[in-house]
């Protein structure tokens, strides 16, 4: 599947800055031009799709709701 085949809007381009494994969880800091976007998927897929820092990768982003609070 290509990444044009996926309907997802918001995609950014980048490369893995730091992964932090654990047992079933991996958090991800992927390094963009406009900033760090930070991901959690599962070490399984970390390794599954042979992730290490460095990788480039895109974040693929959807969601049907962002909250927000006043400080």
């Amino acid at each position: 599947m290509s990444i044009q085949a996926i309907n997802v809007r918001n995609q950014f381009r980048g490369k893995i800055h730091s992964i932090t494994e654990d047992d079933v969880l991996s958090a991800l800091d992927i390094e963009t031009p406009s900033g760090i976007v930070s991901s959690v998927i599962t070490t399984r897929s970390v390794r599954d799709l042979g992730l290490v820092v460095g990788s480039e990768v895109v974040a693929l982003v959807k969601a049907t709701e962002v909250s927000l609070a006043k400080l």
